[in-house]
């Protein structure tokens, strides 16, 4: 299909001006990436933001399937000769793989059914009598299909028959299946039955055991969790409406009369329903509900990791990173401000007294030694009693004492990445490196790992899997790109997520810097093997260099720009690097006199920016943050006590947050505000610091109810009702009806 089709259509989609839509699909053809558009490209685009231009590349991709099945069936059409110019204009005109399918189905080639075995035995003529519903004598009729030598041995037997291959015809026909998408979207009730050999291995699944509710209503996170006591072999799980409301459906469809043929035709509905159609529509159907969820958790995740990434950095800093143990001990390791590796030892503060007394010496000693500024402790086993025991041995006033969050932390240790780095040390080395970093720069650190390893997402190993990398590497990109990258220091693994780059031209750009030194100019790059101009222009806005010769080059003023700058710096009568944050002159400037046939407005606003605040970083100030102290453990939990706490992970049906205990409480959606939300995301992100009130505390299950109402600031509260206002005009039911309907289209 012609590409100005696809472009008119995702216009109309998105809501969009197709000249918008158009400049972007070019952009994209020409391998541009969607922060360089986003950033760099707004003249072209009509400013469309990274998700504008997401939305038209994935429904690009999507329309080009489309087009790659629609030529698959064609082919397969003309080669059988089954090919007519009205069923190709209906395959042409066809809008959605859905309606694809059906349109193919009655053609498509099948193994031996039913209705194959009884056309083979001649019964067709009989089964397209008996479907046109006429008056006549159906038995009599019958009698003279009788044929043993094809297997037809008496009346029934032929009359059998043709019902097979009536039931195919309903089962195929377009607008029955249409019709009971519809009334399984308004109408279908999801079921799950424990089996009963599974009911004591089975208790994790246990509001499952004997459930029922409308599919239309069952949030994401319930439907992955039954499927996944499916997949698991706990639950039996059907999807299904009420069977007479669905048969009666068909019937007012294909029974026409009430004469004898008519009764000969409700059999072969009512048969094709139960054996054929309705199976056929709940797996249909369960796609549906299955890609809704997977959709539903691929966005909490991609939005918590978001926040995750751009966590506030405490920047470049000398600091000790602790690995918590008790038995083991802690592992400790000193790192200068670029996050080099400079000392490692185990303490063990946690053993005995004499030990404690040894572990403090130590920690004192290096503190001095290497003039610390910061301290990291990892949030997981003996993370707040190690804490205690820094603050005994250094009581310092204004020193920073940070407990981080080290999900992922050992995924990191044991991979390559890490042995390459650290060949000659251990994985309980590299966790504690890993913890430090984390606290200089979360982002540098966290694309070291796998997204889906950081755990901060709902049922991620249920869904599908390449959306959910897809996902999340478009979040790293943007995240990434978003922020910058320093180019004399950044890590292969930073590099490799710039827009242009990748792993192979990051590998090269690391290599070329060990071997000859710092660049001093982003064209420096150019003279890194197999870098070229495409490669350059799109990469070049995102890379620093903090101490260049061109002062533009720490900015995110792109260098096809910098001639711009130059020309204001000139008519200013000053050099750039006096132009540079320097208000009383950058108000100066009249952008107007710089619009050209290339550089608009938007650009121009873009310049002018980062020239006030050169390379700024859209992450937040570092802010410390303390537990209580003396509530450490599960056991010092009382209902009613009021705590800091962390958000640690946000899912459709609450948020986990993590009061210092070791085991994260769940505020559930309900208990987040006094007034009603959809969404946990509308109010709060990871890493938010909350004020979280302890509802219930169960130890044997080591489970924490708390809650957050009444915590949430004024701004926050008004966010939520106009979200509620925004959010539950729309029937669900209705939105659902719409994802049935253009099935696979999303």
């Amino acid at each position: 299909m012609p590409i100005q089709l696809h472009v008119e259509k995702i216009a109309s989609e998105l809501n969009l001006k197709v000249k918008q839509v158009f400049a972007t699909a070019e952009l994209l053809e020409q391998e541009a990436t969607i922060p360089f558009i986003a950033r760099y490209r707004k003249e072209v685009t009509g400013s469309l933001d990274e998700v504008n231009i997401s939305d038209i590349r994935n429904g690009l991709i999507r329309l080009d399937e489309l087009d790659k099945r629609r030529d698959a069936i064609l082919k397969s059409l003309e080669e059988r000769e089954l090919l007519t110019e009205e069923l190709k204009e209906k395959i042409i005109s066809a809008e959605s793989l859905t309606e694809l399918e059906d349109i193919y189905l009655p053609f498509r080639p099948k193994r031996r059914t039913r209705a194959t075995i009884a056309k083979e035995k001649g019964l067709e003529p009989l089964a397209l009598k008996i479907y046109e519903q006429e008056d006549f004598d159906v038995t009599e009729f019958a009698k003279t299909f009788i044929n043993p030598d094809l297997g037809v041995n008496d009346t029934e037997e032929a009359l059998s028959g043709a019902r097979d291959i009536i039931a195919e015809w309903v089962s195929e026909n377009k607008e029955g299946r249409e019709k009971l998408r519809e009334l399984m979207a308004h109408q279908a009730f999801i079921y799950s039955k424990v089996f009963e050999e599974s009911i004591d291995t089975a208790l994790k699944y246990k509001d499952y055991f004997d459930w029922k509710e409308h599919a239309y209503k069952a949030p994401s996170h319930r439907i992955l969790a039954i499927f996944r006591g499916e997949n698991e072999g706990f639950l039996k799980v059907d999807i299904y409406p009420e069977e007479e409301t669905a048969l009666n459906i068909l019937r007012q469809l294909f029974v026409k009369t009430i004469l004898t043929s008519s009764k000969e035709v409700e059999l072969a509905v009512v048969d094709s329903y139960k054996r054929l159609l309705g199976p056929a529509m709940e797996t249909e159907f369960r796609g549906v509900l299955k890609e809704k969820a997977d959709k539903d958790a691929i966005s909490v995740f991609a939005d918590n990791l978001k926040q995750l990434l751009l966590a506030a950095p405490l920047g470049q800093k000398r600091i000790i990173a602790l690995d918590p143990g008790f038995r083991t001990g802690c592992k400790l390791v000193c790192l200068d401000r670029q996050g080099k590796l400079l000392h490692n030892e185990t303490i063990y503060p946690h053993t005995s007294d004499n030990q404690r007394k040894l572990a403090g010496e130590t920690l004192i000693n290096l503190y001095k030694k290497f003039e610390i500024e910061a301290i990291a402790i990892g949030n997981g086993t003996a993370s707040r009693e190690t804490e205690a025991f820094v603050k005994s041995a250094i009581p310092e006033k204004g020193l920073s004492i940070v407990m981080v969050n080290e999900s992922g932390a050992s995924i990191y240790s044991a991979s390559d990445v890490a042995r390459k780095e650290f060949p000659d040390y251990d994985i309980t080395v590299r966790g504690a490196v890993s913890i430090g970093r984390r606290l200089m720069d979360p982002l540098a650190e966290l694309v070291k790992i796998d997204p889906k390893s950081i755990g901060v997402g709902q049922y991620q190993h249920d869904v599908n899997q390449s959306a959910l990398k897809g996902k999340l590497d478009d979040v790293v990109i943007s995240c990434v790109n978003a922020v910058g990258v320093e180019l004399n220091t950044a890590s292969k693994e930073l590099l490799t997520y710039v827009s242009g780059l990748g792993p192979k031209l990051a590998q090269n750009i690391v290599e070329y810097r060990n071997e000859n030194g710092a660049f001093n100019t982003r064209d420096g790059i150019k003279k890194v093997p197999r870098l070229g101009e495409k490669a350059f222009i799109q990469a070049a806005g995102f890379l620093r260099i903090k101490e260049g010769v061109n002062p533009l080059d720490k900015t995110a003023v792109h260098p096809e720009s910098y001639h711009i700058v130059e020309k204001m710096a000139e008519d200013l009568n000053v050099k750039i690097e006096d132009l540079i944050c320097k208000k009383e002159l950058i108000e100066k400037i009249d952008l107007n006199k710089y619009i050209s046939d290339s550089i608009g407005l938007p650009t121009l606003e873009d310049i002018k920016a980062e020239l006030l605040k050169p390379g700024r970083d859209p992450r937040k100030e570092f802010e410390t943050f303390q537990f209580t102290e003396g509530v450490e453990k599960l056991e010092d939990l009382k209902p009613g006590m009021k705590l800091p706490g962390v958000v640690t992970n946000i899912t459709n049906f609450g948020v986990f947050v993590d009061i210092g205990v070791h085991q994260d409480g769940l505020v559930h959606i309900s208990q987040i505000t006094d007034k009603f939300i959809q969404n946990p995301l509308d109010v709060l992100k990871v890493h938010q610091k909350v004020n979280a009130t302890v509802l219930e505390v169960d130890i044997i299950r080591k489970r924490i109810k708390l809650s957050l109402k009444g915590s949430i600031s004024a701004p926050e509260k008004k966010l939520v009702q106009k979200k509620k206002e925004s959010k539950t005009v729309e029937d669900p039911m209705k939105k659902l009806l719409d994802k049935f309907k253009k099935y696979n289209k999303n």
